[in-house]
């Protein structure tokens, strides 16, 4: 099982659009980083993302370049919401996965898999940043890709 976990592009400062759509740039990166997911023939059974517009803008992205069986919209992945249920709603789905979100969630989250602390920043997500992690008999990192190293 694979959980790939997204930083959502970077996006319009909240003073210049308060929905924070992406910026020019972060089209651009999420672009960059959606023609790498395609040439590795990434597949996941579903994407989810928050309910944000840059993370709705770059789950679309994202989706037009792997192959997913369904995007879904989940009101639990926002930047302050509890990652406590992830582990075993993950464990227990046993299916390859994307998340698009938010700092600190996915800070937290991947600190939670890994280790087993949530306050761990062990990962310097970065925007369109794309962290794979591998469960066999336990979570692992099986690799990490941004849009400056493409």
């Amino acid at each position: 099982m694979k959980v790939y976990l997204v930083q959502h592009g970077e996006s319009l400062p909240k003073e210049e659009d308060s929905q924070r759509p992406l910026s020019d740039e972060g089209k651009v990166g999420t672009e960059k980083v959606a023609q790498f997911l395609k040439s590795k023939s990434i597949r996941v059974n579903f994407v989810w993302h928050s309910g944000k517009m840059r993370a709705i803008k770059t789950a679309e992205i994202l989706s037009q370049s792997i192959t997913s069986t369904k995007i879904v919209e989940r009101e639990d992945l926002n930047p302050l919401d509890s990652v406590d249920k992830f582990p075993s709603e993950l464990h227990e789905m046993n299916k390859d996965l994307m998340i698009v979100g938010h700092l600190p969630f996915l800070q937290r989250l991947s600190g939670s898999l890994l280790i087993g602390k949530q306050d761990s920043d062990r990962v310097s997500f970065t925007y369109s940043g794309v962290l794979c992690l591998e469960y066999q008999d336990r979570w692992r990192i099986a690799w990490f890709i941004t849009p400056d190293v493409i």
